[in-house]
Formats: structure tokens, C-alpha cells, sequence
């Protein structure tokens, strides 16, 4: 199989231009397949669990026994996604779904299904496809070239909702035949031309030159990245906010087709279909509202008309115009989850790309699981109507949020900057040597002081999300020209990787501080053991497992 993504002389803006990449392209279908059997599977739950009771708390349990395993899993399996081979990661993550939705099928084909071995299993095949989301999609920039991406994740949102277009019919037209077991057994069996795709996959692995992070010290880095970087927040918490209001729609559908429509398993299928069929025109024209409307003006407009949509099918009782308004509502829903996803892709390194775009997954499914949850109580109290109107108004309120949490522009990715040498070291250092404390010495005009300040502000942030701790910022009382920038480093370890995360604008933000600097000396950069003899053991007889790592070889400093 050819790995590495070649170019075509074909146009890279168009929504069919990752499709040109053989690996990219097999996992897509592939893909496509394994979405559709997730879909039948979810129809035959739902309705499995309306034959079982009658309680639409129960009912929306479904859609959140699916989906909360992403919103707890994340952060792990991003960080098993930056930590391990993407590839292996999917495998495995795909396997446990693979043995939940076998299990699943051989419990009820035997009688034994009961509505929490439902969702007891609902939740194991979510957790698989917890761990598998942030591997996957993080690899995607691994398939195609810089240029596509774009296009490749909305793709990706398409495989999703053609899937969602026609696995809900085709579903519902299976439990209507055949009952529940055999969209349990069909989704176990649509996982395999994935899982052999991925198999055949000879995925190309940069070697890292620093020892693998521990799991947790990599999930407290991907916290703490995204924690200083302001574009992701805002990102995550208005796709938190967009899930919660909009979740009314996926965890109500069976009882929108059954109690406002008076249908059955088929019309609960393609009531479903339709949202699909509108996601599926949605991502179709991402690349078009990208182009035109700047992505907190395109929010607004999708949660708009979303909120109206909802309230619409929540006054219809007629088949044709409640499909009619999920046509809607799926496009505006995909065209805002496509801009969402795009801009935390964009926005995170490659070293924290499956960290990132794990709190992605986290937000959309915690919104969706917690208002999943919380409509169903709703509906139990007020009925399916009102409760779909009050998460249309919601919806249609939820830009006000916009006013504090602004979208951020959208660019290309930050590429990762140039590796620095390794620092000149003359004191015998392990891995766990530490605290290290910098500090860079900067000589400033007075008439610049406000404005090197400012632009220190911003260099806090980068520091910090890229490993440092205990920032500050001081000015010489006696030589006020002479300003000093201090930071800690946990280790040695922790200092060397990040000097290794640095990307394109940190670097140039970092030049831009130097340009201040006065005089003909360079900065000043002092480079401090906090705890000069050992490293962290406490007793001089305790092991210490970093004694035995290949460290980088010392060569002459570089910058900070």
C-alpha cells in the first residue's frame, strides 16, 4: 500500500479531493461502513428499549449510554493517541466494540436482554469508540497533505451522515423484519472491513527522539495545553453549548416517531434518515460557508435556524413536514460541528493534535449526554412537545454566548518550528533532574516597556501550555531597562520536550520579544538546577529508573 500522500494535479479545495489518496481513501469507505452498522445498531437499541418500557427517561438512556463513554474516555485515549501508534490504537479500540456488539447479539438472540444489559452494553461498544475517535481523526493529517485536511474532515462528517441517511432506513426496515438481534449482529459484522483496513494500513512512524510520556503526565499536558490556549477553549465551550441544546433531537427521535408521528420501527428509520441526509448536505457545503462567512457569523446562522427547526418538528405532526425540518436541522447541525472540528484540528500541534481533538469529542458527546439526559426528564414532566420547544428556544438563544466567547479565525495548522539544539550541560543530569528554573534576561527601551509587556503576556501562555510552570515577568527596580522572564520546568526530561513543541508562530512570537532586546550582547539565558545534587529521590538508596534512559546527546546551546 503507498503510505505517503502524493499529489494530484486535481484541485485541492473541492470536498472530493482526499479521495485522491489511496490509504486515506480505503479507510473512508471502510469507515463508511462501520458508521452505517453504528447506526442500525443505535436503531435497534432505541426501539429494542421502547418495546422493553415505556419511561422516556430509559429511552434517552440510550443515546447517553453511547455517548458519555467519550465524554469520560476522552482526554485517556487522546493521550494514548499522541503516546502510541495511531494504527494500533484503532485496532484495539475497534476490537472492544467488535466484542461488545458480538456479545450484545448472542445475549439477546439467547433472551437475556434486559434494558440495563442494553445499556450496559451500549456503553462498552461507546468506550470502544471513545478510544478509537481521537486516533482516527487525528491521523487524518497522516493520510492527506496540509492543503485537503479541510476537506478530509468534512469528508470524514459526510462518511458519518451518509450513514446516518440511510442506516436509520435500513435499520428500521431490519427490527421491522427481523428484530433487534439482527441489527445487533449487523453492526458487529460491518466493524470488520475496518478493523482489516486498518490491519493492512503500513502507517509511517516518526521515531521520537525523548522518551514516551508516562499516561499521566500526558493527559495533565494535553489539560494543561489546551487550559492556556484561548482558541480551543472557546472552541470547546461553545461545542458543549451547541450539544446540550441539541441533543433533544437524536435522544427524542423515537418518541417523536412514535407518540407525535403515531409511526412505527420504519418511521423512527427514516425520520432518522433525514437528519442524515441534511448532515450529509451540510458538510457538502462546508467549504463553501468557510469561504464566505467568517466562523462566528456561520455559528450564529446554524444555531439560528437549528432552533427553529426543532421548534418545528416539535409543533408538526405530519411525517412530511417533520422530516422536512430534520433536513434542516441535520445540515446546519453538521455545517456547525464541521466548523467546530476544523478549528480545533487547525489550531492544535501535531504533539497534542489526539489530546485536542479528544476534548473535542469530550465536549460534543458530553453536550449531547448531558441534554440527552436532561430532556428526557423534561419530557417526562412536560411532554415530547413542549420539551422539544424549550430546546429550541435554547438553540435559538445559545449565540448570545457569542458575545462572551467569540469563534476565533480559522488559518492552516501551526506547523511545528525547526528543532533547537540541546543546551550546552556540563552538570551530570538524569531525566527526573529537577526543577530546572530559566531565566532570560531581557534589556528594553523604556519607551517599549508597555509594549514588550504585552507582548510577554502572549510568551506566558506559550510557555505554559508547552510545559512550564510558576511564569513570571519582573523588572529591575535600580536599572529599569533590565527585565527578566523566569519559569520552571518539572525535569530536565520535561524542559527538553518542550523546547521540542515549539511551533512556527511560538517561534516567531518568541522572536518577536527578542526584537526588543537593546544593545550588542544577545539575550541572557541562564539555565538552573533547583535541586543541584540528584535528582527527585528522596533517599540516596531509592532506584531511580531514569538512571538507565538514553538521554539526548549535549551539544552547543541553542535558543531558550
Amino acid at each position: 500500500m503507498t503510505e505517503s500522500p502524493k499529489p494530484a494535479p486535481l484541485p485541492s479545495d473541492g470536498i472530493a479531493a482526499p479521495l485522491r489518496f489511496p490509504v486515506f481513501r480505503r479507510i473512508w469507505l471502510a469507515s463508511l461502513l462501520s458508521n452505517l452498522g453504528l447506526m442500525i445498531q443505535s436503531v435497534g437499541a432505541a426501539w429494542a428499549m421502547t418495546q422493553m418500557t415505556a419511561s422516556a427517561d430509559k429511552v434517552a438512556l440510550v443515546q447517553t449510554a453511547l455517548m458519555l463513554p467519550i465524554m469520560i474516555l476522552a482526554m485517556p485515549a487522546g493521550a494514548v493517541a499522541d503516546m502510541y501508534d495511531r494504527r494500533m490504537v484503532s485496532l484495539a479500540s475497534l476490537a472492544l466494540s467488535l466484542v461488545g456488539a458480538s456479545t450484545l447479539t448472542a445475549m439477546d438472540w439467547t433472551g437475556h436482554i434486559t434494558p440495563n444489559i442494553l445499556l450496559a452494553f451500549c456503553f462498552i461498544i461507546g468506550s470502544g469508540m471513545a478510544l478509537f475517535g481521537p486516533a482516527w481523526q487525528s491521523s487524518v493529517g497522516e493520510q492527506v497533505p496540509e492543503d485537503v485536511l479541510p476537506a478530509a474532515v468534512a469528508l470524514n462528517g459526510i462518511s458519518y451522515n451518509i450513514a446516518r441517511s440511510f442506516g436509520p432506513a435500513i435499520g428500521g426496515v431490519v427490527v421491522a423484519a427481523a428484530g433487534a438481534v439482527a441489527a445487533f449482529g449487523a453492526n458487529a459484522l460491518l466493524y470488520v472491513p475496518l478493523f482489516v483496513v486498518l490491519l493492512l494500513w503500513r502507517r509511517q512512524i516518526e521515531v521520537s527522539r525523548l522518551p514516551r510520556e508516562r499516561l499521566n503526565r500526558a493527559i495533565v499536558s494535553g489539560i494543561r495545553y489546551i487550559a492556556n490556549s484561548p482558541s480551543i477553549k472557546i472552541v470547546l465551550m461553545r461545542t458543549l453549548i451547541t450539544g446540550i441544546c441539541g441533543g433533544s433531537i437524536s435522544a427524542l427521535m423515537p418518541l417523536v416517531a412514535r407518540d407525535l408521528l403515531h409511526g412505527g420501527a420504519q418511521t423512527y428509520g427514516i425520520m432518522l434518515g433525514a437528519f442524515g441526509m441534511g448532515a450529509v448536505i451540510g458538510a457538502l457545503n462546508i467549504g463553501h460557508i468557510r469561504k464566505h462567512f467568517a466562523s462566528e457569523t456561520a455559528i450564529r446562522g446554524c444555531t439560528l435556524i437549528m432552533g427553529m427547526a426543532i421548534i418545528g418538528v416539535a409543533m408538526s405532526t405530519e411525517p412530511v413536514l417533520t422530516a422536512a425540518s430534520l433536513v434542516v436541522a441535520g445540515a446546519v447541525w453538521m455545517a456547525a460541528i464541521a466548523l467546530f472540528n476544523i478549528g480545533v484540528q487547525l489550531s492544535a500541534p501535531r504533539w497534542v493534535a489526539g489530546r485536542s481533538l479528544a476534548a473535542f469529542q469530550a465536549a460534543i458527546a458530553g453536550g449531547i449526554a448531558i441534554g440527552s439526559w436532561g430532556w428526557g426528564r423534561l419530557t417526562d414532566v412536560v411532554g415530547i412537545e413542549w420539551a422539544l420547544i424549550v430546546s429550541g428556544i435554547a438553540m435559538f438563544a445559545s449565540p448570545l454566548f457569542g458575545l462572551v466567547w467569540r469563534m476565533p479565525p480559522t488559518g492552516a495548522r501551526d506547523e511545528d518550528a525547526e528543532r533547537l539544539e540541546d543546551p550546552e550541560v556540563q552538570l551530570q543530569l538524569t531525566a527526573r533532574s529537577g526543577p530546572l528554573v530559566v531565566e532570560i534576561e531581557y534589556r528594553v527601551d523604556q519607551e517599549q516597556a508597555r509594549a514588550f509587556h504585552g507582548v510577554m503576556q502572549e510568551v506566558q501562555l506559550t510557555r505554559q501550555r508547552n510545559g512550564a510552570y510558576g511564569w513570571s515577568i519582573a523588572r529591575d527596580i535600580a536599572d529599569p531597562e533590565l527585565w527578566t522572564e523566569r519559569y520552571h520546568c518539572p525535569t530536565w526530561m520535561d524542559f527538553l520536550r518542550q523546547r521540542n513543541r515549539t511551533t512556527q508562530s511560538e517561534r516567531a512570537l518568541y522572536l518577536r520579544a527578542a526584537g526588543f532586546h537593546l544593545g550588542p550582547d544577545p539575550v541572557r539565558v541562564r539555565r538552573m538546577l533547583e535541586r543541584p545534587f540528584g535528582s527527585v529521590r528522596w533517599k540516596e538508596e531509592t532506584p531511580d529508573r531514569a538512571a538507565t534512559e538514553v538521554l539526548p546527546a549535549s551539544t552547543p546551546a541553542g535558543s531558550s
